[in-house]
Parts: structure tokens; sequence; C-alpha cells
């Protein structure tokens, strides 16, 4: 059976897209790709690769919080970079939210949509 998990601050009637923010099945976590958006707002939050990285691990993190996992709950990522030539300083942030034992991940450049710089999407096991 699928557990939706929706993002903490959706605002209701909000819709980005025909899937779910993130899904309960199997004692896993599959997680949307997300992005730079500020779901209060509805508005994607532009700027550095620095800021974007950010704002998408937290959208993550508030996600995963909801279903009762956290950043070290998670096992695999897929990463979409707009260029390819962020990877550098993308990965400073991103290792950040990260101690121990890294998830594994896939990293690609990536036409993404809104003008947006990265997308995440991730996969974790419930503790």
């Amino acid at each position: 059976m699928k557990q939706p998990i929706i993002h903490p601050d959706r605002q209701e009637g909000f819709v980005t897209g025909a899937y779910s923010d993130g899904l309960i099945i199997d004692g896993y976590v599959y997680v949307s790709g997300q992005a730079c958006i500020d779901f209060k707002t509805s508005k994607f939050m532009l700027g550095t690769i620095e800021d974007e990285t950010r704002r998408t691990l937290e959208n993550i993190k508030a996600i995963l919080s909801v279903a009762g996992a956290g950043m070290d709950d998670i096992i695999k990522c897929t990463v979409h970079l707009r260029d390819i030539t962020d990877f550098g300083v993308f990965n400073e942030v991103y290792s950040e939210y990260f101690k121990g034992i890294k998830p594994t991940r896939t990293t690609v450049q990536s036409v993404l949509g809104e003008n947006i710089k990265v997308e995440i999407d991730c996969i974790a096991k419930l503790p």
C-alpha cells in the first residue's frame, strides 16, 4: 500500500504536477525531484547554485521528516544540474547534509525548467 507524503509547507490546493512529493511503500520513502521552490509562496527561489542546493535539500529534509526519516536514512540520490561545471560548488554544499556513510548518487547535466540550477530526487529507508 502506498502512503503519500506532502511537504509540510505546501499551500493547500497548490499542485506542481501529476506526482506526489513523496511516497512510503514497504519501509522506503521515495521523494520526487525537488528544487528551490518555497512551498509557502509557491515560487521558485532562484539564486546561486549554493542557495538553490540548500533550499532543495531543505525541501527533501522536510518531506523526509513528515515520513519519519532523516537525511542519514537516504540511500540513493539522483541529481540533475543545469550546468555540470557547477558540480564542485554543488558537491561542497551537498556534503554538508550527509555525515558518515554517504548515499549512493548519480549526477548528470540536464535541461531543467523554470530556470532552476538543480533538481534532486532520493530514496530513503525508514529507520
